[in-house]
C-alpha cells in the first residue's frame, strides 16, 4: 500500500469518526438515539451527499479499493458492540419475575417469529436475495427481522428516563436479553446455511450441530470453566492486566469459532457473556474500560460504514421499505399487546410494552450487517432493515 493509498484510508476514518461523534452528540441533545445519528455520518459522506463532490469520491473510493483496512476496523467495531453487548446482557439477566417474562418471550417474541417463519415463504421475491441468499436462510432472515429486540436502545431509554430500577423496566429487559439470545442463535443457523449450501445434506447437518452446540455450550458450560480460570492462582494475566486478559478471551473465543466455521460476531457475543460475573465483579472495570474505547472510535466507525454501505440512489425501494416496516411493526406490537395481558398488564402500560419492545437498534443493524456481508439479503432489503431499525429505535425513544 502506498503512502497515498495509506492516507486516504486515515483521512476517510477521520472523517468517519469525526461525523459520527458529531452528528450522534447532535442526536443525543434532540433526545434521539445516537446510532441515528452515528449511521447518518456514513449516509452523508456516500454517494448520496458528499460522495458526488469529485474530491471526496475519489479520497473515498481509493479508501474502498483498499478494503483491507477498513474492513478490519469495521468487523472489530461489530465484534466489539458484541462483546459489550454480551457482557450487558449477562449483567441485565435476572431470575425475577419468571412467570411475566416467559409469557412476554412466549408470546411477544414466539408469535411474530413463527408468522415470519410461515409467512415468508409467500413473502420472498427475487429483489430479497444476494448472491448467497437460499429459500431457508431467508426466512429465517424474515423471521428475526420480525420478532428482533434492542436491549443497549430499551436500556439507553429507561435510564434516560430514570426507570431503570422499577418492575416495568426488569421485565422489558429481561425480555429483550431472552430474545436476543434465542434470535442471534436464528441468525448464526441462518448463516450457516447460507455459507454450506453446497454442501451435502450430512454435511450441512452436521454443520448447523456444530453451530447450534457452540452457542448452546457457550451459553451454559463454558461460562463456568471461565468463570474458574478467570480466578485460578496460575492466571497472572487476569490478576495483573484484567483488561488484556479479557481481550484475550475475546480473541481465544474468536478464534475457536473461527476453527469451527462458526461465524466470529456470535462468538463476540458469547465471551462477553462469559466473561462477566453478576455476583463478583471482577473484570468491571476492564470491561468499562474496552466499551469507552469501543465507543469513542470502533463502533461508532462501524456504524458509520454500515451508512456508507446503503445505496440510497439504487439499493432504495419504498414499497419493500413501507410493506416490511408497518407490517412487523403491527405484527410486533399486537402480539406484545397480547402477552402483556396474559402476563397482567392493561391500558397505557399495554401501549409502552408496545413500543418499547419494537425498537430494533443495534440488534436489527447487526442482522442487516451480517446478513449482508454473508450475501444473504440484497442491498435493497439491508436498507429496509437499516431504516427500520433507526425508525422503530427514534419511536421507542420519542
Amino acid at each position: 500500500m502506498s503512502n497515498y493509498q495509506l492516507t486516504a484510508v486515515i483521512f476517510v476514518l477521520l472523517a468517519l469518526v469525526g461525523l459520527a461523534q458529531l452528528l450522534g452528540y447532535v442526536f443525543v441533545k434532540l433526545r434521539q438515539p445516537k446510532v441515528v445519528g452515528e449511521i447518518l455520518a456514513g449516509v452523508v459522506l456516500g454517494p448520496a451527499l458528499l460522495g458526488r463532490l469529485p474530491f471526496v469520491e475519489h479520497v473515498v473510493s481509493t479508501a474502498r479499493h483498499n478494503t483491507q483496512i477498513l474492513s478490519f476496523v469495521y468487523w472489530l467495531g461489530l465484534l466489539l458492540l458484541m462483546f459489550v453487548s454480551g457482557a450487558e446482557v449477562q449483567q441485565l439477566f435476572g431470575r425475577g419475575e419468571r412467570r411475566t417474562v416467559s409469557w412476554l418471550v412466549i408470546v411477544g417474541t414466539g408469535i411474530p417469529f413463527l408468522l415470519g417463519l410461515i409467512f415468508a415463504p409467500h413473502l420472498i421475491t427475487p429483489s430479497l436475495a444476494g448472491p448467497h441468499g437460499n429459500r431457508a436462510s431467508l426466512i429465517i432472515i424474515l423471521a428475526v427481522g420480525v420478532a428482533v429486540t434492542s436491549v443497549p436502545v430499551v436500556s439507553k431509554i429507561f435510564a434516560d428516563l430514570k426507570i431503570l430500577d422499577t418492575r416495568f423496566a426488569r421485565l422489558i429487559l429481561g425480555v429483550a436479553v431472552l430474545e436476543d439470545i434465542v434470535l442471534w442463535l436464528a441468525l448464526a443457523i441462518a448463516t450457516s446455511i447460507a455459507a454450506k449450501s453446497h454442501l451435502r445434506p450430512w454435511q450441512m447437518s452436521l454443520h448447523l450441530l456444530v453451530t447450534v452446540a457452540y452457542f448452546g455450550l457457550g451459553l451454559t458450560v463454558v461460562p463456568r470453566l471461565v468463570k474458574r480460570i478467570n480466578t485460578a492462582r496460575w492466571n497472572a494475566l487476569a490478576r495483573h492486566s484484567p483488561t488484556g486478559y479479557a481481550i484475550a478471551v475475546l480473541l481465544a473465543y474468536c478464534a475457536i469459532a473461527g476453527a469451527l466455521d462458526v461465524n466470529l460476531v456470535f462468538a463476540a457475543f458469547l465471551a462477553g457473556f462469559a466473561l462477566v460475573h453478576r455476583k463478583r465483579r471482577i473484570f468491571e472495570d476492564s470491561i468499562d474500560a474496552i466499551s469507552k474505547v469501543s465507543f469513542a472510535f470502533f463502533i461508532p466507525v462501524y456504524f458509520a460504514i454500515v451508512g456508507l454501505k446503503l445505496d440510497l440512489i439504487r439499493g432504495v425501494s419504498l414499497p419493500m421499505m413501507v410493506i416490511f416496516i408497518v407490517g412487523t411493526c403491527a405484527v410486533k406490537m399486537a402480539s406484545v399487546a397480547l402477552a402483556g395481558r396474559f402476563a397482567g398488564f392493561r391500558g397505557l402500560e399495554l401501549i409502552n410494552l408496545g413500543i418499547t419492545t419494537n425498537a430494533r437498534g443495534g440488534p436489527g443493524i447487526v442482522l442487516a450487517s451480517v446478513a449482508f456481508d454473508a450475501g444473504i439479503i440484497s442491498s435493497k432489503f439491508y436498507t429496509t432493515l437499516v431504516v427500520a431499525a433507526v425508525l422503530t429505535s427514534q419511536l421507542a425513544g420519542a
